[in-house]
């Protein structure tokens, strides 16, 4: 089973933030990436943070 993941690093922000989130599961990074994006990035927790965060999930692993 190939990971997924979402990387902080490619949406510009102010924080300039390094995260990456990767799980076994599309599910699972989409759970954990909109908590980070409500804590640290003060984003609204909605369904449509939900999908644009599962639009950008990809497959493998980060790139440093």
């Amino acid at each position: 089973m190939t990971r997924k993941y979402i990387d902080c690093r490619l949406f510009p922000s102010d924080t300039k933030c390094s995260i990456a989130i990767s799980a076994d599961t599309e599910d699972e990074v989409v759970a954990a990436a909109a908590q980070h994006a409500v804590t640290v990035h003060k984003h609204q927790d909605s369904p449509e943070l939900r999908q644009q965060i599962r639009a950008s999930v990809k497959e493998g692993t980060p790139t440093p």
